[in-house]
């Protein structure tokens, strides 16, 4: 296993790091707990392979993740980092804190190495982090509650370039992979300021597989698409660690495999696999480069979500995965004023304000038709 230090913690910490989301799971329903006898044997293996960083967060696995891990980590503690989560951004400090609490007390230890703010963005951080959130931080660390300040963040990545400069936040973990590069140039900028960066979705979410006609024959000596996609997102200089949610011991040998090599690419693999990206993000920038422009649709049509998932089909060939994305507009909590595609009633408004003149109307019908399976 190779090691990497994660920015300014000094914390050194193996290029693979475990993700505690999707442990095994037993009982129905909203009874589901983590099966223990299941996962704790993984993760104990995950920690044998050198993995030395597990990420938890209070919501995971029907809120039972921290449980298993604290259960996990005994006789383990001294040699592993532990990253977890606090979803709270409102402005009761005691509710807050009892988040905090609670993580102590499940994961079984008296300091967390790394505590993060779950889901930040610039709105947040301006109503609640700056006034309020940010000094709780600073008094739990000053507290020896927790030894560093993180932030997981899906926001703009030119926003996250403005909360790396708040200067709070020793690292962040975002998505990164083949199929999503959006956040590159924050993930440098995070490298120019020592702030470690921690990769969440290194296959993003099992499209890349589903992506595997786009990506097989790339390089003929990386076949396999989730070990290419793996060393992809390490070969990054500035990416301290790739977080996976490993569900057997069978996949944490294989990714541990990828994670032993100084050197996940060469240059020239680097090179080949960055042009042939770039000659599908070109393909890919024919129907929309997703600027936003074209919104807010009076009738709640997500456009640029819809022409992304239309790329994910047509030019990244992961039909399936986009169709699944698709439906779920319809029924999607964090957005449940979103529309699809059908709900256009050509007003036309989007495509006076689109840069490359995109014809939105028509390529709405074509990626409905598609992405509903009737073509």
């Amino acid at each position: 296993m190779q090691y990497r230090t994660l920015g300014r913690t000094g914390l050194r910490i193996s290029q693979l790091g475990f993700g505690a989301m999707r442990l095994p799971m037993t009982g129905p329903g909203k009874d589901a707990k983590v099966d223990l006898d299941k996962a704790i044997p993984i993760i104990h293996h995950a920690f044998e392979a050198g993995i030395n960083y597990i990420d938890s967060a209070v919501f995971y696995c029907n809120h039972d993740s921290q449980r298993a891990v604290g259960e996990a980590l005994k006789g383990w503690r001294d040699r592993v980092i532990v990253s977890t989560k606090n979803d709270y951004k409102g402005t009761d400090e005691a509710a807050w804190h009892k988040n905090l609490e609670d993580s102590l007390r499940l994961l079984q230890v008296d300091c967390i190495d790394l505590y993060n703010i779950h889901g930040i963005n610039w709105t947040v951080y301006e109503e609640a982090v700056e006034p309020a959130i940010g000094k709780w931080l600073l008094r739990a660390r000053d507290r020896g509650l927790i030894r560093h300040i993180g932030a997981s963040c899906h926001d703009k990545p030119e926003n996250m370039i403005r909360l790396i400069d708040t200067g709070l936040f020793e690292a962040f973990t975002v998505q990164y992979n083949l199929l999503d590069r959006a956040y590159e140039a924050a993930i440098a900028h995070a490298g120019s300021k020592n702030v470690g960066i921690v990769v969440m979705g290194p296959l993003a979410g099992g499209r890349v597989i589903a992506s595997g006609e786009a990506f097989g024959t790339v390089l003929p000596h990386l076949s396999h698409v989730p070990e290419l996609a793996l060393r992809f997102v390490l070969a990054n200089p500035n990416v301290s660690l790739a977080l996976s949610g490993m569900e057997s011991c069978q996949i944490i040998d294989q990714n541990a495999r990828v994670a032993a090599e100084a050197a996940p690419l060469s240059a020239d693999d680097y090179a080949v696999i960055d042009a042939h990206l770039k000659k599908l993000r070109a393909a890919a920038d024919l129907c929309c480069t997703g600027c936003g422009y074209c919104i807010p649709c009076p009738q709640n049509v997500r456009i640029p979500r819809i022409f992304n998932l239309y790329n994910l089909a047509r030019v990244y060939r992961n039909w399936e995965g986009a169709r699944r994305g698709y439906a779920g507009i319809k029924c999607d909590v964090w957005d449940p004023e979103a529309k699809q595609a059908d709900a256009c009633n050509e007003c036309g408004a989007c495509e006076k304000k689109c840069p490359q003149n995109i014809p939105i109307r028509r390529q709405l019908k074509e990626a409905h038709q598609a992405l509903n399976g009737t073509v």
